[in-house]
């Protein structure tokens, strides 16, 4: 059966509605009902980082040399976490899942791998995230923030109160990474004025060249600013390693932060 523009290899359906696997020229790809893509993994590559979004969301590399603890919010087909244990020997990875059938498809179905350095909770990420701030301020160093269903990005997991948490739960040279929807501009102006707010207006956008989304990152205070020099000369090195576009990710953020930039980097 073909669909989204591809061979349907597998569907089912939890509480939480239809979970499907479409394959398309060598590519797996998540659904939910939608032909939105949730995830994707190269069929015979899969530790690369394939999907646009998901290697815009390691432009925090830009910033930080090493992630550190690192909490996700949202797995989906788990190639974050994935690339994350493959490229960081001494990172530790906490995910919070509110589907555990999710958590089933990537490793069945996405190469997720069985690693002690990764501990997957079922749970809701807003509440997870709110407990937490109680008791485990500056824990982490990296938080990533990708929780999207078949109608958009979870209710739970924006608010000015959740970023309040978050951000307490950063160390003082933590990084926020999150996934937004740039084509529903009323949502999207909305969570870029609750950021800027908590995190005193440290915040950058990277539009995913051809795709809708925006990646959002927000930096606690104890992120030095970087001149622009060493931020292409550092983005340049990190292609060389990763294999990512850091050069069109410095261009981009320029290009989209006009008023913003200069509060993260210097001129």
């Amino acid at each position: 059966m073909y669909k989204y523009e591809g061979l349907l290899v597998f569907q089912s359906h939890d509480d939480e509605g239809i979970i499907e696997i479409v394959e398309t020229m060598g590519v797996r790809s998540l659904h939910f009902g939608t032909s939105a893509r949730q995830s994707s993994m190269l069929i015979n590559n899969p530790d690369f980082l394939h999907s646009m979004y998901a290697r815009a969301m390691m432009g925090w590399m830009l910033f930080k040399d090493a992630p550190g603890e690192v909490l996700m919010i949202g797995l989906g087909g788990g190639s974050l976490a994935k690339y994350m244990l493959h490229q960081f020997d001494d990172c530790k990875i906490k995910v919070i899942e509110y589907r555990r059938s999710v958590v089933k498809i990537a490793r069945s179905h996405f190469d997720l791998p069985l690693d002690p350095r990764l501990k997957i909770i079922i749970g809701d990420g807003g509440h997870f995230i709110r407990q937490r701030s109680l008791t485990h301020r500056g824990q982490y160093g990296l938080l990533m923030i990708d929780a999207f269903d078949h109608k958009g990005m979870a209710d739970s997991v924006s608010g000015e109160a959740f970023f309040d948490d978050c951000k307490a739960l950063l160390k003082e040279d933590g990084i926020l990474a999150i996934n937004l929807w740039g084509t529903d501009k009323p949502l999207f102006q909305q969570v870029s004025w609750q950021l800027g707010k908590i995190f005193d207006w440290r915040v950058l956008y990277l539009p995913v060249r051809g795709r809708g989304n925006i990646i959002g990152f927000a930096f606690n205070p104890g992120i030095a600013k970087i001149s622009i020099k060493n931020l292409r000369d550092r983005a340049d090195l990190l292609q060389q390693r990763f294999e990512l576009e850091f050069p069109f990710f410095v261009h981009d953020l320029k290009r989209n932060n006009t008023s913003l930039f200069s509060r993260v980097v210097k001129s």
